[in-house]
């Protein structure tokens, strides 16, 4: 195991009968981090995290978590990581309190450790005035605190969360992030999460970008957009494909088709589109110029747009 890695991913694969959901994928993740697994639906994310919490066994290769063997110290592992599922895990005519006294119990705390650990982890959850309130009464963004304090109860080292911001307006999603920060500075904690939403992402220390069960990207957010290293340009047309075509062939520019616009990159856009209004009077509807986003960064390593209907090649 790496000085400093509290995650180490090798060679990764995961079959179901004949389909290959994890391809191969190696990757690690800082101790202290927040690092992100990001992909559309289908991507492969939710096996690694499932594999990672022991749920399941990988078809070969290794997952490691601070120097133990997911597969061959399954126990051991879970005293180390907490884990949030993506469905509300808690019981809605319980209190808190309750809630987290059975979590408690399962992982062998009882007596005061376990008064005194409730009352920290509900207090670090801004839950401290709530622990003898009905679960079913608090809001949504209040059960999904409640949900981190479960999984934080017994102090683990890594926190595993699958799509955290599921169901959430975007006021409390801000609240949840904050919360996240909060826990990864006063806690220690390392957190690695699941994620399809492209502004969450951005949150993140570094990601891994995952398409198909293969990792496509990794890095921090800055590095990967800097990969693309050009202006995006995305044009409205009344027959795009046609002016696909007609700019590949008189400039030479490799644009793409895709969502019904012409996309290409340019190393200065914002100049270009006027050549290519005077190239093409009265074809282009309207033009857009924006730096490179995490979606562009998937679209040049897969050739598809984030979140477009995959079918897999598996």
């Amino acid at each position: 195991m790496k000085s400093g890695v509290a995650v180490e991913i090798q060679e990764l694969t995961r079959y179901y009968g004949t389909r290959k959901a994890l391809n191969g994928i190696s990757f690690d993740v800082q101790e202290g981090e927040i690092f992100g697994l990001l992909g559309p639906n289908g991507g492969g994310k939710t096996t690694l995290l499932r594999i990672l919490s022991t749920l399941l066994i990988p078809s070969s290769g290794r997952a490691v978590i601070f120097g133990l063997d997911v597969a061959c110290e399954p126990e051991k592992v879970r005293r180390q990581i907490g884990i949030v599922f993506q469905a509300q895990n808690v019981d809605s005519k319980l209190t808190p309190a309750e809630n987290l006294r059975h979590q408690g119990h399962l992982y062998g705390l009882q007596g005061q450790k376990l008064k005194q650990r409730i009352q920290q982890v509900l207090t670090r959850v801004g839950l401290a005035d709530r622990p003898d309130d009905l679960v079913e009464t608090l809001s949504g963004g209040l059960r999904r605190r409640l949900e981190l304090a479960k999984g934080l109860l017994h102090q683990p080292r890594l926190l595993l969360l699958d799509e955290p911001s599921t169901g959430l307006d975007p006021g409390v999603r801000r609240d949840l992030w904050e919360y996240l920060a909060l826990l990864r500075r006063q806690e220690g904690v390392t957190i690695l999460l699941t994620t399809h939403l492209l502004e969450e992402a951005e949150r993140c220390d570094r990601l891994a970008i995952l398409h198909q069960g293969a990792l496509v990207a990794s890095g921090t957010v800055d590095f990967l957009k800097k990969e693309v290293g050009a202006e995006v340009v995305l044009l409205e047309a009344r027959e795009p494909k046609a002016l696909q075509d007609q700019i590949r062939e008189k400039f030479e520019i490799e644009a793409k088709f895709l969502g019904g616009k012409v996309r290409f990159e340019h190393p200065r856009g914002h100049e270009f589109v006027s050549r290519l209004m005077e190239a093409f009077p009265g074809e282009i509807q309207s033009v857009t110029v924006s730096k490179p986003t995490l979606e562009d960064v998937f679209i040049r390593r897969t050739g598809h747009q984030f979140g477009e209907n995959f079918i897999s090649p598996h």
